[in-house]
């Protein structure tokens, strides 16, 4: 459902996104053309879809060269708007409400792979530290992924 979703977000940008054999990536964006490796689960193609659109709003130029630093920053900046749009940490409660209690239940109530729930557990953890508060809720990112409610 999510990648049916970013399709239209696609669209409402006036890019044009197609499904192709994409021999070594996954996504690929040029100018206002996202190309999709079609071989993908609907999940994982929405994964992609998403960093995709991150690098449609975050980079600038060609940065296939990831030796250079400028270029790695780019690609994070286009993953963690990904994460943000697909996961947050507004996801990650709701997943705790609904009863997910593992990465696997997570990951599938999110509609997200658990490789890419993972990346981004990893980079909210890099960027919050061990543990985060929001609203009346905390996140730790460590030793694994816990939310408990504050009273």
């Amino acid at each position: 459902m999510i990648y049916e979703n970013l399709l239209k977000e696609s669209d409402s940008l006036n890019l044009i996104t197609k499904e192709k054999e994409l021999p070594v990536n996954k996504g690929r964006l040029k100018g206002k053309r996202i190309a999709i490796r079609k071989d993908l689960s609907n999940i994982e193609k929405g994964c992609v879809l998403a960093e995709e659109l991150g690098h449609y709003h975050t980079t600038v130029g060609n940065i296939l060269d990831q030796s250079s630093a400028s270029n790695r920053k780019q690609e994070l900046r286009a993953k963690v708007w990904a994460y943000n749009k697909l996961i947050g940490l507004t996801g990650i409660i709701s997943s705790y409400e609904y009863g997910c209690d593992s990465i696997h239940d997570t990951a599938e109530f999110l509609d997200v792979t658990e490789e890419f729930l993972s990346d981004a557990l990893q980079y909210y953890k890099s960027k919050f530290g061990i543990y985060t508060i929001v609203d009346n809720y905390i996140i730790y990112f460590e030793p694994s992924i816990g939310v408990f409610e504050l009273i």
